[in-house]
């Protein structure tokens, strides 16, 4: 999957990212893990942000930001992953008012890019 991810393909990148959180044929690594989550998230992939904003929530592999979690489930939600919305408002609730709104401005302003 490594030539397919690095030219830009979203499930070769999204696979990657599930390797390294598994330690599946890979030396586990969250942080490799959330490279190739957000390069496929940044993409537009639901699964990709739904896993990238449960990284942010638990801090793996990143500083923990319910910030960047909410963002990112709120995406992954709006693209059709079915637990996004249920783990974004789990999430929610140990945010203040002022996060919440920070996260839906990014949400909003959020562009997917090609590779």
């Amino acid at each position: 999957w490594l030539p397919l991810a690095e030219q830009g393909d979203v499930d070769a990148q999204y696979n990657l990212g599930q390797l390294y959180r598994r330690g599946q044929g890979v030396p586990q690594d969250d942080q490799e893990a959330v490279t190739w989550y957000r390069r496929a998230a940044e993409q537009g992939y639901p699964e990709a942000q739904y896993n990238l904003g449960l990284m942010y929530a638990n801090g793996q592999g990143v500083p923990q930001d319910y910030v960047l979690a909410h963002m990112w489930f709120n995406l992954a939600g709006s693209n059709g992953q079915k637990k996004a919305v249920k783990t974004r408002n789990l999430v929610e609730k140990l945010m203040t008012p002022s996060q919440i709104e920070e996260a839906q401005r990014l949400a909003r302003n959020w562009k997917p890019t090609k590779e």
